[in-house]
């Protein structure tokens, strides 16, 4: 296989717009075909015996949606070992494959058009979230983001969200 056709592979799997949105310091984005909605941070219903980072499930027009805190699961915390929820704490809600699954983040930033050519792979780096689970990282402007698989984060079995 020539480098193109593998570089075509590669793009094709690549959106083209990216919601960006902040967990600590870094900034992420997440294809914006999987996000459903944004919300502001609504305390949801806890679930006896779940993992830290799941929250608990909110009920969304009849629809029961798993709330995962991102920052938790990732250890973006407060100097408290906390995460905060203020004004600009949002529960983005995500459609994957046939589940809707909503992710607390610190905030939103924006949607950006990232074209497939400016995304580069992401080198061996220090990141909260797993290497296997980073599509890239893209300048936009003087912005460095790190683009995410948030579908195969999601339903990896340590999340415990797959069926």
């Amino acid at each position: 296989m020539g480098m193109m056709e593998k570089l075509d592979a590669r793009t094709d799997t690549l959106a083209r717009e990216y919601l960006t949105f902040r967990l600590g310091g870094e900034e992420y984005g997440i294809d914006i075909l999987k996000v459903q909605e944004i919300r502001g941070y609504e305390n949801p219903t806890r679930i006896a015996n779940a993992p830290v980072f799941l929250k608990g499930v909110v009920n969304l027009r009849g629809t029961i949606v798993p709330i995962v805190d991102l920052r938790i699961r990732f250890g973006c915390l407060n100097d408290n070992g906390e995460a905060e929820y203020n004004a600009f704490t949002v529960t983005i809600v995500l459609h994957i494959g046939n589940r809707t699954i909503g992710t607390v983040v610190d905030s939103v930033s924006d949607v950006v058009e990232i074209p497939p050519e400016s995304v580069r792979p992401a080198p061996d780096m220090r990141s909260a979230v797993d290497a296997a689970h980073i599509k890239g990282l893209a300048h936009v402007g003087e912005r460095m983001v790190i683009l995410l698989d948030i579908e195969g984060l999601l339903m990896s079995p340590d999340m415990g969200l797959a069926d």
